[in-house]
């Protein structure tokens, strides 16, 4: 097969290892920066082309594995989506990632779904603020700028005032954010459980470094390899059907009311979970898009 990377940057650890991977299992790999592509929207002849160095070409695949960076979301996902109307297999599509992207509208679509949840509020009026802070059962409480990846944007209010002020704040800048319920018992830990198609097939605990609340390896965080239960398995698998993601990285907690997800993320990292399971992840996902490339282009998956 003939496969194109989208990421803009193939020195990145996981497209280096899905260009290994593919090459590996005899597939003819290409890593594309979105950002150098134009499209060529017509009928007859949908067309994705790219500007290299002094050079252009029309882009020729079989098959697409879109890496696509939070901050070029909207033209990534204009790019993949060109490809898909060319009849063109993406192993995650464009409208799955924008909806998880979404921070808002994921959790009212996994919400409508009747999928676990740490209470999240929302709204516009600063009037709301009390309102907001009360809907989530007071402080502790976490805001998240919606925006946030790898933990930044994320923030940690342990007192109503401090919520206040915070809220504020992010109003005075203008800024669309979440009010969240802080699950304590959790300990600084979460669980990433990586899903491709109906399964998962690795998971790992992170855990926070001391002083710190979020989990993220990029902040500090440890990651060891975890067994789940089989509720965690199938709310991860099912919060991913949702999104409408064949390949994804599910963050659940576990509280005293059972596992709740935190956010499904459909560009997951394979660094930190290859080394902590020692699994062969990017292997997996050429695996399987092999496989689920026999049935032809995407068909659109999940809700909403």
């Amino acid at each position: 097969m003939k496969i194109g990377v989208l990421s803009r940057n193939g020195k990145l650890y996981s497209t280096r290892r899905l260009v290994e991977a593919a090459k590996d299992r005899g597939h003819d790999v290409r890593v594309v920066d979105v950002l150098k592509c134009y499209m060529n929207i017509t009928a007859n002849n949908p067309t994705v082309h790219y500007k290299g160095v002094g050079d252009q070409e029309t882009l020729e695949f079989d098959a697409v594995i879109p890496r696509i960076g939070a901050s070029v979301t909207g033209y990534g996902c204009a790019v993949l989506r060109q490809f898909e109307v060319a009849g063109i297999y993406s192993v995650n599509e464009s409208i799955a990632i924008a909806r998880s992207r979404d921070k808002l509208r994921a959790h009212q679509l996994l919400a409508r779904r009747g999928i676990g949840q740490p209470i999240t509020s929302y709204a516009h009026s600063a009037d709301a603020t009390s309102d907001l802070i009360s809907s989530v059962g007071g402080a502790p409480l976490v805001v998240k700028i919606m925006e946030s990846t790898h933990g930044n944007g994320v923030v940690l209010a342990e007192t109503r005032k401090a919520a206040e002020a915070l809220i504020t704040a992010f109003r005075g800048l203008q800024a669309d954010f979440l009010v969240q319920e802080f699950i304590k018992e959790s300990g600084g830990a979460d669980i990433r459980c990586f899903v491709i198609g109906e399964r998962v097939i690795a998971a790992m605990q992170r855990t926070a470094a001391a002083g710190e609340f979020r989990s993220n390896l990029h902040r500090g965080g440890t990651a060891t390899v975890v067994k789940l239960r089989p509720d965690e398995r199938k709310l991860a698998v099912k919060a991913a059907q949702v999104m409408g993601l064949d390949v994804a990285g599910v963050d659940i907690i576990r509280s005293n009311h059972g596992p709740l997800v935190l956010e499904v993320n459909s560009s997951p990292g394979l660094e930190g979970i290859e080394a902590a399971t020692g699994k062969d992840i990017a292997g997996a996902i050429i695996e399987y898009m092999e496989k689920d490339s026999l049935k032809g282009p995407n068909k659109m998956k999940g809700v909403g």
